[in-house]
């Protein structure tokens, strides 16, 4: 029930950065708890990024994205945000973001965040 929108994506070069926005409206987005980001590119697997326990401030990330990604929440705006740093050009897709009830966040696994409320995604390409 809780409605997403992600915004912040676009095109950049190797080694730029960029902040994605995850806004939830009518509700507060720690609802759920829980917050993440994955991304998909054609012909892969759905990989899980990053994500948040809101009520703890808690974070999980990917390997691929230690200590260039930083995701984090502003409680006031309503929004979780990811900081995307050091970007390369493995980092291109389609980002989105998805609030799920529980308390163990970590976004691994098929079906973690699978009954969850999802956003439309917003592009990231990193050109070399």
């Amino acid at each position: 029930q809780v409605q997403l929108v992600e915004s912040g994506g676009g095109s950049v070069q190797a080694g730029g950065s960029l902040r994605l926005s995850c806004a939830a409206s009518g509700v507060y987005i720690s609802i759920r708890r829980c917050v993440a980001w994955f991304r998909q590119t054609p012909g892969k697997e759905r990989e899980g990024v990053a994500a948040i326990y809101t009520w703890g401030s808690t974070t999980y990330y990917a390997d691929s994205v230690k200590g260039r990604f930083t995701i984090s929440q502003d409680m006031r705006k309503n929004t979780v945000y990811l900081q995307m740093n050091s970007l390369k050009p493995e980092d291109t897709a389609m980002y989105y973001c998805a609030a799920d009830s529980g308390t163990d966040c970590r976004p691994y696994g098929d079906s973690r965040y699978a009954s969850g409320d999802w956003g439309q995604g917003t592009q990231v390409t990193v050109s070399s």
